[in-house]
């Protein structure tokens, strides 16, 4: 992997990135000594290197058990609870798993209350075996708690109390909350959220490896690649030769010019959750106190032919972070026509991955010329072992991003706020005074 910022010079010069070398260095300081803000909450900084043998062994054993008796996994969960287990299941499988015959397919519950939704998803569950990780460290949370308690009596009256147990995983607290006294009368198989490690940075625990592992990736591979990226961050804890520290210094010196919305652009549509799990990461991190770059997303070529137009001439308050791949798994080359109707034959013969590279160059160019500042990262190719070095890559860089912008990266107290009121909205005990307040603002 290798970070590519030739695309920003004429906004950010090399001596102005420099210019943050001491602050860089105080900040990894900050990290590694756990002096800063939320410090209790840096578990992951150091999880990849320490993940233990025998839980990876453990993972690997149970879903290789449960992938024998299921066509379906069900993944019970909300926010990091389950978007870092879509980000790398939909990176890597096929793009049109569920037609074909690999099982079980993936499926993903509790990160909505939509009626229809969960009523469709039990219809499918009624002609299918299945089983399920429900993920939550407290129980409680609202969304993944209704579809677990639904899907719960489901899979009973489906399999029995017994046998429904044993297609039951629980990942969550290690000793306290609901759901671990929950699994601890129902004898559910559990595994540990880590205390010191936060939703949106769980994807290297059990919260993604054991989805991950029921989707038949080699989540060996994508620990090793996030090992890669850990070490080069503690060896080298500067600004210079390392891409990690570059990517936050530039995105940092962007924000002061103005440039308040960064969109992660992807020339893959396997992606598309990657960057759900990036915008999670990154929105929830660093939106805080009136700060924050807001992180957007976009597909391309497609959305050039619906979002293109805004970031070409639209406010001048965006820069772009490009996942560059470099190889395709496939080959496919654009065949010759004696007709030539559609104008395709200078084109002729070539791979359609060449195709998308030339757009690709095309538009950083012209976003560039349009007032749009364009970093480019660039892998080799989408696997295990590059999805593990971007999870590392951006997780880092979101801790540094966030204590260069002088907020707690791992906190996130603006998402009680709907809770509140829709507690409060649903009559639930001691919420009674808000209750009123907003009956009153509704004009009840």
């Amino acid at each position: 992997m290798k970070l590519e910022l030739t695309h920003t010079n004429s906004f950010v010069n090399k001596e102005k990135i420099q210019s943050y070398e001491s602050q860089v260095a105080s900040t990894y300081n900050t990290i590694y000594n756990r002096t800063g803000a939320g410090n209790d909450f840096l578990g992951w900084v150091n999880l990849p290197s320490e993940i233990d043998e025998s839980l990876v062994s453990d993972i690997e054993k149970t879903a290789s058990e449960l992938r024998k008796k299921s066509e379906i996994f069900v993944v019970i969960g909300i926010g990091g609870s389950y978007l870092g287990a879509r980000a790398v299941i939909e990176a890597l499988q096929n793009h049109f798993a569920p037609l074909t015959d690999a099982k079980p397919l993936v499926v993903y519950a509790g990160h909505n209350m939509s009626e229809d939704y969960l009523r469709e998803l039990i219809a499918i569950l009624d002609k299918k075996d299945y089983s399920m990780a429900v993920i939550s460290k407290s129980g409680t949370t609202t969304e993944p708690a209704i579809a677990f308690r639904i899907l719960k009596q489901h899979i009973i009256n489906k399999y029995g109390e017994k046998e429904a147990a044993s297609r039951i995983i629980a990942i969550t607290d290690k000793a306290k909350g609901a759901l671990k006294q929950l699994a601890n009368v129902k004898g559910y198989k559990t595994y540990i959220v880590p205390d010191d490690v936060g939703g949106r940075f769980s994807v290297l625990t059990p919260v993604g490896l054991l989805p991950i592992a029921m989707a038949g990736i080699d989540i060996r591979q994508l620990i090793q690649g996030a090992i890669e990226i850990e070490k080069l961050c503690k060896s080298n804890p500067t600004l210079n030769g390392n891409f990690v520290s570059e990517y936050a210094v530039v995105r940092h010196i962007l924000y002061g010019m103005g440039k308040t919305n960064e969109i992660m652009v992807n020339y893959e549509p396997r992606l598309v959750y990657f960057s759900e799990w990036w915008k999670q990461l990154y929105g929830e991190s660093h939106g805080k106190n009136g700060k924050g770059i807001f992180p957007a997303s976009v597909t391309f070529s497609t959305d050039l032919h619906s979002m293109g137009q805004y970031i070409q001439d639209g406010i001048r308050n965006l820069f772009e972070t490009v996942i560059s791949v470099e190889n395709s798994d496939h080959e496919l080359r654009i065949p010759m026509e004696s007709e030539d109707l559609d104008q395709l034959n200078y084109i002729a013969g070539k791979r359609i991955s060449e195709v998308n590279h030339k757009a690709e160059l095309g538009t950083m160019l012209a976003h560039e010329d349009g007032g749009v500042p364009n970093i480019r990262i660039v892998i080799p190719e989408i696997s295990a072992y590059v999805l593990g070095q971007l999870i590392y890559f951006f997780e880092m860089g979101c801790a540094l991003s966030g204590y260069m912008l002088e907020v707690n990266p791992f906190d996130q107290p603006g998402v009680e706020a709907y809770k509140k009121n829709m507690f409060a909205l649903l009559g639930k005990k001691g919420f009674e005074a808000q209750t009123e307040a907003l009956n009153k603002r509704l004009g009840k």
